[in-house]
């Protein structure tokens, strides 16, 4: 493959005339949404000097024959913002989508990135790749680099499961601030709030099984609950996805309970939820009283580069019922958790305190602390 970056020069130096010296061969253009993006929109105008790049291109492949025996590839993470010069008939017409891998090609990607590092006989790549639904070719490299750092750090000789494991976290989660202070209050709230997220999220069918609790401080978080999923999932319910915005609203509705005040810590957890009942609502039709329709129209226009996200295309009306849908929503899952959370005060307690103690519980250690009944 010959790859080129596109620069203009003399006719006989321009990519396209040695493309055609070189024949058979491929001209690859990465990122093209650069350059490619829809013309029309920004300050610049005809005279923008993205869209006369965005000209040349097309002048450049209108001069390809049949028998030139060059194919042009080109790559972009929003194919929706691409002009449609670009992709009519004749031009980058062949769509190719590459998703985020599965549960097979995660472990296969695996296999291929660990080649030349060398892996103890308890190091699991099948068990990594069950762990870590979401992750990019690029994240999975990079967890197993981490893991060969941390090994590296140790003195070991070969990368272990613990490596990987702690590799999946500082990936997915960030690294750990062991330095950061925090008093003995902070800590109780942190824990009682973590375990409030970890307890719904573990009781309710529609969410994954808890995989860790912490409340060693990880980016800006103070603690951490973290769920996995046991397969690659494609489709959601609006039962779990209910059942996902009580376990967002657990460290808020256990620190409530359980100190009769609330901090700043649920803040992100309740955008997150608030958002989810939103798109519950506006997105997926899965209201109770308003019509079957999608609310707000997506709009894929661009102002110097940056997304202008949707278009209102409803009144003010029915704005007023999607509020009062998503209220709806909110209220429903904070009744339920308050319930659960008062049905199990005295397991919150016992689990926020060994928590405390050890600073983190996995699954196993999670789990042992419900009736046989109740665990996942």
């Amino acid at each position: 493959m010959w790859k080129c970056s596109w620069e203009w020069g003399e006719p006989g130096t321009r990519p396209v005339s040695k493309a055609k010296r070189n024949a058979p061969c491929i001209i690859f253009i990465d990122e093209i949404d650069a350059v490619g993006r829809q013309r029309g929109y920004g300050m610049g105008g005809g005279h923008d000097e993205r869209e006369q790049t965005l000209n040349q291109i097309l002048t450049e492949m209108g001069g390809f024959e049949n028998e030139t025996n060059v194919i042009v590839m080109a790559a972009t993470n929003r194919p929706d913002i691409l002009d449609a010069a670009l992709t009519r008939p004749g031009r980058f017409d062949r769509q190719v989508i590459i998703d985020r891998p599965n549960l097979v090609e995660r472990e296969a990607i695996l296999n291929v990135h660990a080649k030349n590092k060398p892996l103890e006989k308890d190091a699991d790549l099948v068990k990594v790749a069950r762990q870590t639904p979401g992750f990019a070719g690029a994240d999975l490299e990079n967890l197993l680099n981490e893991a060969a750092i941390l090994a590296a750090k140790k003195n070991q000789k070969a990368i272990r499961q613990e490596d990987l494991e702690s590799a999946i976290e500082k990936v997915g989660l960030g690294s750990e601030k062991k330095s950061r202070r925090m008093s003995d209050h902070e800590k109780k709230v942190t824990a009682y709030h973590e375990v409030g997220h970890a307890l719904v999220g573990h009781l309710l069918p529609g969410c994954d099984p808890i995989h860790k609790v912490s409340i060693i401080p990880r980016g800006m978080a103070l603690g951490v609950t973290w769920s996995l999923p046991e397969n690659d999932t494609h489709l959601t319910t609006k039962s779990a996805f209910e059942d996902q915005i009580c376990s967002m609203m657990g460290g808020y509705i256990a620190e409530k309970i359980f100190f009769g005040d609330v901090t700043t810590g649920p803040s992100n957890d309740l955008e997150k939820a608030t958002a989810l009942a939103r798109r519950m609502v506006t997105r997926f039709a899965m209201g109770e009283k308003l019509s079957l329709r999608v609310y707000g129209e997506h709009n894929n226009g661009q102002f110097l580069g940056a997304d202008m996200g949707s278009t209102k295309d409803y009144s003010e009306a029915v704005a007023a019922r999607i509020d009062e849908e998503i209220a709806l929503i909110m209220d429903r899952c904070e009744k339920r958790t308050v319930k659960l959370i008062q049905d199990h005060k005295k397991l919150m307690d016992s689990i926020s305190a060994a928590l405390l103690e050890k600073e983190t519980l996995n699954a196993e250690e999670f789990v042992e602390f419900f009736p046989k009944k109740q665990r996942a």
